[in-house]
Formats: C-alpha cells, sequence, structure tokens
C-alpha cells in the first residue's frame, strides 16, 4: 500500500503491409493443412501458428530469424536503421521510448523471444542512440549481476533494459526503472504481473507506468478481449 500508483494501459498498433501479407499468408496455409489433418497434430498445427502469428507482430525479421520456411516472400534486411518500419509495434515501442528518454527515467522491456530481444537491442540503440543491455536464460550469472547493477546505477549509462520474460520475470530488483514494457505478450496476467514487480517494488519512489503492446485486428487482440471476457 506504500508504493506510488502503477498505471497499466494498453498500447495499439497497425501492421504494416508487410506483417499483414505475412500474416494473411500464415493464416491461409494453416487452414488448409488443418482441413486435412485430426487430433494431435490438428492441435499442434494450430499451437505453431500462434506463435509464428505473435512473431509476425513483432518483426517480420523475428519471424524470418526463428527459420521458419512457409514460401511467403519476405525481404531480407540486416541493417537495423532500416528494420523499425517493417513493424508497426516496434515503431508504436521506439515511439514510447523517446517521450520516456526525454524526461530522464529509464524502462524495462520484456519479451518471451530471444531472437526478438536482439533485435530491438539493436534497433534501440540505432534509433535513440542510447545503450542497451540484454538478459536472457543464457546469460552467466556473474555477467547477469554486472547487469543489474550497471541498470541501477543513476550514472551508469543504460536507460533501456531488455529482458526475456522467463529470465527476467522473478527475483530482480529494477527499481531505476519505472516504466514497463510487455512488448509480446505470454497470455499468463500473473506472470506478466510479476515481471513489472522487478520495477514496482519496495525501494520504488517514483510513479510506475506498464504498457502493454498490441497489434490490432490480429490473434494478440482477440486473445486480450478472451482474457478480458472470463
Amino acid at each position: 500500500d506504500d508504493l506510488p500508483e502503477c498505471v497499466q494501459t494498453k498500447e495499439f498498433a497497425n501492421l504494416t503491409r508487410e506483417q499483414a501479407g505475412l500474416y494473411e499468408h500464415v493464416v491461409g496455409k494453416m487452414i488448409g493443412e488443418v482441413e486435412r489433418s485430426d487430433g494431435i497434430q490438428r492441435r499442434g498445427l494450430v499451437l505453431s501458428t500462434l506463435v509464428k502469428l505473435k512473431q509476425i507482430c513483432n518483426h517480420p525479421a523475428h519471424y524470418a530469424q526463428a527459420g521458419h520456411r512457409d514460401g511467403a516472400p519476405m525481404p531480407e534486411v540486416s541493417a537495423p536503421g532500416l528494420q523499425t518500419g517493417r513493424s508497426g509495434k516496434t515503431n508504436r515501442l521506439i515511439s514510447l521510448l523517446e517521450e520516456v528518454l526525454a524526461t530522464g527515467e529509464k524502462a524495462l522491456v520484456f519479451t518471451q523471444f530471444r531472437e526478438m530481444g536482439r533485435l530491438l537491442t539493436a534497433m534501440i540503440q540505432h534509433d535513440l542512440d542510447c545503450e542497451t543491455q540484454f538478459l536472457h536464460g543464457g546469460t552467466p550469472t556473474r555477467r547477469r549481476q554486472q547487469m543489474i547493477d550497471r541498470f541501477q546505477d543513476d550514472e551508469g549509462g543504460i536507460p533501456v533494459f531488455i529482458l526475456s520474460l522467463k529470465a527476467g520475470g522473478v527475483g530482480l530488483n529494477l527499481t531505476a526503472a519505472n516504466h514497463v514494457f510487455h512488448y509480446d505478450r505470454w497470455w499468463n496476467p500473473a506472470v506478466e504481473a510479476q515481471a513489472i514487480d522487478r520495477a514496482h517494488r519496495i525501494g520504488q519512489t517514483r510513479h510506475g507506468f506498464a504498457y502493454r503492446l498490441i497489434c490490432e485486428d490480429t490473434v494478440e487482440q482477440r486473445i486480450i478481449e478472451l482474457q478480458e471476457k472470463k
């Protein structure tokens, strides 16, 4: 009860034309395959397609780096400066982070995908000209503590800390940040709440802000609506 208020909001983004083309292709391919399958195979197709659609909503390069070969047209663009505009969600995140940095505050960005964490690191460093760091399950224990200490240090110069949801969802004290972004959704509200609590916990003296990024008219929005109905 002594903690400052934490305001939680949903931030909506539109798919780019490239994302929408990929999304439509994957859905169409899945529908055709589902009609020819049943039982466990059918459920597996649906679940694997959900993961692919989440990756497309994140960024076309994320979908490509995950190694999918579905026959969908995907131009390969490696330069970080050319990547941001390919994703409506990434554009929205960069815009929100610009506002955070302008106030001199710090932010945590959570993603459940290691590939996306690496992409976000490169794009944020390029577009916002600031140093970032990415903590994931493969980070050595000593390096993990060094990253936490640097972020918590007011003189550390690390305004944006990117974390995989599994590696950074529990056991961390990151009160230097008062902005928390869920770049993609875990679908489990309890897991997301634990991640927000990395910043909104004892020692936090500023008002907190948590943002859940959602692509409109996609599976992301549909599942949020289902959760809210429940």
